[in-house]
């Protein structure tokens, strides 16, 4: 790549900070997720780390229709592009129950189906699906170390996924695993851990089938994972960062050869001490969730990040003159999915020039349902 393939020719009149985009980049991802991958058989995306409509469209051109997606927005946004199996992998509970069944109603071309770990939750997809005269696919949601939701896969789990089974307006479509509790650096490591916490799974899906209960697919895993779970039969795998990445996966996870395509554009508004400069880049437009660093600076080597508030990010730097006070400057976001949500559009940038703003259109809560 062009060691200055992030630069924007003439950046004066754009209002920092901003989110970039590369299209380019982003479909070279898509294409080396898909060639991992072995095709798009197997491949389920999670659209949480972008929600844009045309990076959706990007992937529906390259043969990619199954998705995943962490809310109703989401799954909405998929419905709109007119994906035909979505996945919403949040458990509805409360309005979004009715919300979920919305969605079934006003996309009939696509195939909804949502995780469930509650056998209260069961009944009342059962009892409205009953009443609609409709058969909704449910996944059952294991918990296999994450433990952040899901069920333990033990004899609770067999009699949850039995409960599904037996209910004429359900479809037991398999299981889904997320194992984001795993993110061991090196690949060896990383796949020993994964596969361990993946045999109380097997154990489960064995159990199950020895009963006369059939798991056709298990879902599984996320980026850190994509490149273990996709050697597995049976399992369709859902990679979400890979299609933008981001400096802090660059760093953990090297056996991966994705690039990054989302870069931030920022200012420097002061310079209130010796060696001191502060960026436009505070809380409310970088992920500040992790510890320092919290973006990589694609210029400006020896600056060290110590402090951010709302509105402020505070570098340290070698000398006073690496900076001047309006100069621009450019940043990869360690963590890119909470960063991307702070933000309404992202600018795509083609051969050193703007050429669309795209809406990051499931950035909320709810866009129509």
């Amino acid at each position: 790549m062009n060691k200055e393939w992030y630069k924007i020719n003439d950046p004066k009149d754009i209002n920092t900070p901003a989110l970039l985009v590369y299209p380019d980049l982003i479909e070279k991802n898509i294409r080396t997720m898909i060639a991992m991958a072995g095709g798009t058989h197997h491949l389920r995306p999670h659209i949480k780390t972008h929600k844009t409509a045309e990076i959706i469209e990007l992937q529906l051109r390259q043969g990619i229709q199954k998705f995943k997606c962490a809310t109703i927005a989401e799954a909405e946004l998929l419905g709109l592009c007119g994906a035909t199996d979505i996945l919403l992998a949040l458990q509805p509970v409360g309005p979004n129950i009715d919300r979920f069944f919305s969605l079934i109603s006003e996309f009939p071309n696509s195939t909804f189906s949502t995780i469930v770990d509650n056998a209260k939750i069961v009944d009342k997809i059962a009892k409205i699906a009953k009443g609609k005269d409709i058969r909704v696919p449910l996944w059952l949601d294991i918990n296999n170390g994450m433990n952040r939701s899901g069920i333990l896969p033990n004899v609770d789990a067999v009699e949850l996924y039995k409960k599904i089974y037996d209910e004429p307006n359900l479809h037991a479509a398999g299981l889904h695993v997320y194992d984001g509790h795993i993110h061991n650096k090196d690949l060896l490591e990383r796949e020993k851990k994964c596969n361990g916490d993946f045999e109380s799974v097997l154990d489960l899906k064995k159990s199950l089938e020895e009963q006369g209960f059939p798991i056709a697919t298990i879902v599984a895993g996320g980026s850190p994972t994509f490149p273990i779970h996709l050697k597995r039969e049976g399992v369709q795998t859902s990679p979400g960062t890979t299609l933008l990445w981001d400096a802090g996966y660059a760093a953990s996870y090297k056996d991966m050869n994705f690039m990054p395509a989302a870069v931030l554009l920022t200012r420097v508004i002061s310079k209130p001490n010796a060696n001191l400069v502060c960026f436009d880049l505070g809380h409310k437009h970088l992920a500040s969730e992790m510890n320092f660093p919290r973006a990589v600076f694609l210029e400006g080597e020896g600056c060290t990040q110590i402090g951010q508030s709302e509105e402020h990010l505070i570098l340290q730097c070698p000398n006073d003159e690496m900076f001047k006070v309006g100069d621009v400057a450019y940043a990869i976001p360690i963590h890119i999915c909470p960063t991307v949500a702070k933000y309404k559009e992202v600018l795509t940038v083609v051969d050193g020039k703007v050429t669309a703003a795209w809406q990051i259109a499931a950035r909320n809560l709810k866009i129509s349902i």
